[in-house]
């Protein structure tokens, strides 16, 4: 438990709550001390709207994030206060500053919470309406509130400034080893293959977020201020992460056929999975010395498994004779070597956390960093694209205004008692996706109810102003604390501060918990009403554009493997931005199949053709990273013309479904007939064959490293063929029907 509590105050979401509820509360404890109790509330309010935005980045941009995000949601607060009397241009100009401010989100994800902080000012600033002098002072506190939150957040960075990126690492750490232990599931005798491959996707999306974060801090940092020691040390951590993700990916072999091959000899298996298992562990073990800031030891001796895994090779090999065994080695040859590089990047992160960082680690790998960025610019021309109901974020915004409108009103028509808890509820509930939305109304009624009885028992036993006063901090502490972790938990904590907040201020309670509770219920009702019926946003409508782009970039991180191949050299810039964006667009993909399984029946239109084009573009990149792994790890024969060849019609294949997803061409025809198809493995396997029969004088590693080659390579292209020829096949399926 000690641990657990521990763990959850030494994370992220709790240092950021903790910044948020001290720019809150020293306000307000401040000047209730000089008798000015609304002064401090109001300050403490600019705090709470400016919150939202202060998001993973690098100083610069945290800094003008914050700035802007305080000087909008004081500039809303006060036009709606100005604009409020005048009932004729009030309801015009509340629509489309909604609809602007909505809008903004086309430009990413601090555009998004920026734009979600003032939306919440203009939602507020019905509880206070101000006239004359009074809401230009009253704008002017929640400015200072803001400024005042940037101030506390600096105070963190500078007294922690590596802490944030530290925990990230720690978390990209335990993904990477979570997903390490499924690929040694993978090696267990009837294991259910489809299910390891689905928790796989899953963890996909999980690492596509860490990793981005990590990128807006580090590279940013890097690219903005130089390379310090310590940022230096986290990209080489990164960078190998990166590695060691996509060397796991590389054991991509044909499980069924090696099982068929070893199933009569486990050992190999049980002894290779052993390893994998081990290099998880390891993982695991440093991810939390890092979080917990302890020495790190090693518990596991990786390279006493990498010999048994080799005596264990040996040992088939001499059981079976060498003849019939060649295949099997080679194999498992490659396993070894992919198991011994999975071991060097581990080491290297271990020596980042252990011993001073060797600048010879990191030569070469800083080139380019910028453009693993996204590029952080605004224009006009997106906005301006971005109008249309053929844009998500433009549905969303028109559903947004028009259901905060019709809260508004029914909240002045009916006797409500605070219209602006509808609208806060709306805009705190209502996301673009039918299916989040449903589940955070859902959390949000619950944890409204449940925190309402929680505080209204409180306030029933305890009288003590100070005791109620603790009590309302804990709550708004936790009540952000959760807000990503658990939203259910969050509301119940947020609504237990608001009531006991009330408690001190007003004597009828009971009245406070009811129209809370009654306002949350309409304001959910509206947003999940709105998200439904008004421009809907199914995820099937937006399934095929996932699709095609993962097969697109799927299909340009293996024409990178093919120029690399036949060029050699080092691994270019475009290599490591088309890999990283093939991860990228499958974790896309997942999430938006996630999205998809969330809303009705009715609208998850094709599921079972979408899920198998997921797991066909997992299984593709995969294959993929398995070939492009080999080559860069080995030192490589020329590529053939054969082998040009059938990568292709893997290329030509792949443009197919993309065209069909495209709706160009719906009867599509064969790229190669399979007899021309089948000529040219033929020509690659002859690469052994020549070599056997003509006994060319080269030493037996050399040769071993010929055959080697050749096996892997052909098993990678016959394998790239048909999950190219699936994808063409399920896509058209996918379209027709």
């Amino acid at each position: 438990m000690i641990y657990k509590i521990r763990k959850f105050t030494d994370s992220t979401y709790f240092t950021n709550a903790l910044k948020v509820t001290i720019a809150a509360v020293i306000p307000v404890l401040l000047f209730s001390f000089f008798g000015d109790f609304e002064m401090g509330f109001t300050i403490a309010l600019g705090a709470f709207f400016t919150y939202p935005s202060d998001i993973p980045s690098s100083l610069k941009h945290k800094i003008n994030g914050v700035l802007v995000t305080a000087l909008l949601v004081a500039g809303v607060n006060l036009l709606v206060n100005i604009v409020y009397p005048y009932s004729w241009i009030f309801y015009p100009f509340l629509a489309v500053l909604i609809f602007l401010l909505s809008m903004i989100s086309v430009y990413g994800q601090r555009a998004t919470m920026v734009s979600f902080s003032a939306l919440l000012a203009i939602s507020l600033a019905f509880a206070d309406i101000n006239t004359g002098w009074e809401m230009v002072q009253h704008s002017g506190l929640i400015l200072t509130g803001g400024l005042f939150y940037l101030g506390i957040s600096l105070t963190f960075h500078y007294i922690r400034p590596h802490r944030y990126i530290e925990l990230q690492i720690a978390e990209c750490i335990k993904l990477t080893a979570k997903y390490l232990k499924l690929r040694g599931d993978l090696w267990t005798i009837d294991a259910d293959r489809k299910a390891i491959i689905e928790k796989q996707l899953h963890l996909q999306v999980e690492l596509n977020t860490i990793r981005q974060n990590i990128r807006e801090v580090l590279i940013s940092s890097h690219t903005n201020s130089g390379s310090s020691n310590q940022n230096r040390k986290m990209l080489i951590v990164f960078i190998s992460l990166v590695e060691i993700l996509e060397l796991a990916l590389s054991t991509a072999f044909d499980h069924d056929k090696l099982h068929q091959k070893f199933d009569e000899h486990p050992k190999v298996l049980l002894t290779y999975q052993r390893l994998a298992y081990n290099l998880a562990a390891s993982l695991k073990q440093l991810s939390k010395s890092v979080k917990n800031r302890t020495k790190y030891i090693s518990k596991h001796t990786l390279l006493s498994d990498l010999n048994a895994l080799q005596l264990a090779i040996t040992e088939y090999e001499n059981n079976l004779g060498k003849g019939p065994a060649s295949e099997g080695v080679f194999m498992l040859t490659t396993m070894l070597q992919y198991a011994e590089k999975q071991i060097e990047k581990i080491k290297i992160v271990e020596r980042a956390f252990t011993l001073a960082i060797n600048s010879l680690d990191f030569k070469g790998k800083d080139k380019d960093l910028e453009k693993f960025l996204t590029p952080q610019y605004y224009p006009v021309s997106t906005l301006i694209q971005n109008l249309s109901f053929s844009s998500t974020i433009f549905r969303h915004s028109l559903r947004l205004t028009l259901t905060i409108l019709v809260g508004f009103v029914v909240g002045q028509i009916l006797p409500f008692h605070n219209v602006y808890w509808i609208l806060l509820t709306i805009l705190v509930i209502m996301r673009p996706g039918y299916g989040l939305t449903k589940q955070r109304s859902f959390h949000r009624i619950f944890g409204t109810i449940l925190g309402g009885l929680i505080a209204f028992g409180v306030l029933s036993l305890v009288h003590n102003n100070i005791t109620i006063s603790i009590l309302s901090i804990l709550c708004m502490l936790l009540g952000f604390a959760f807000n990503q972790i658990n939203y259910k938990i969050s509301a119940t904590f947020v609504t237990m501060y608001i009531v006991f907040i009330y408690g001190i201020l007003t004597p009828n309670i009971g009245d406070v918990i009811q129209y809370r509770i009654l306002d949350t219920v309409v304001g959910a009702t509206l947003a999940f009403l709105a998200n439904y019926f008004l421009w809907p946003s199914w995820e099937f409508l937006n399934i095929p554009i996932h699709l095609e782009k993962s097969i697109e970039a799927n299909q340009n991180y293996l024409k990178e493997i093919s120029i690399f191949y036949n060029k050699k050299g080092s691994v270019s810039t475009s290599y490591r931005l088309a890999r990283k964006n093939a991860f990228i667009e499958i974790g896309n993909l997942m999430a938006s199949f996630q999205r998809m399984i969330q809303e009705p029946k009715s609208k998850q239109k094709q599921l079972p053709q979408v899920y198998k084009l997921a797991i066909l573009n997992h299984s593709l990149l995969s294959s993929s990273a398995s070939l492009g792994t080999y080559i860069q790890s080995h030192k490589t024969t020329s590529a053939s013309e054969a082998f040009n060849v059938v990568v292709d019609t893997v290329i030509k294949n792949l443009d197919n479904a993309i065209a069909l997803l495209k709706e160009n061409d719906l009867d599509i025809k064969e790229n190669m007939p399979k007899e021309d198809l089948a000529m040219r493995f033929t020509e690659l396997k002859n690469i052994r064959e020549k070599e056997l029969k003509e006994g060319i004088a080269i030493d037996e590693e050399a040769f071993q490293l010929k055959m080697q080659e050749a096996q892997l390579v052909i098993e990678q292209l016959i394998w790239l063929t048909n999950l190219s020829k699936n994808i063409v096949k399920t896509t058209k399926e996918l379209m027709d029907s």
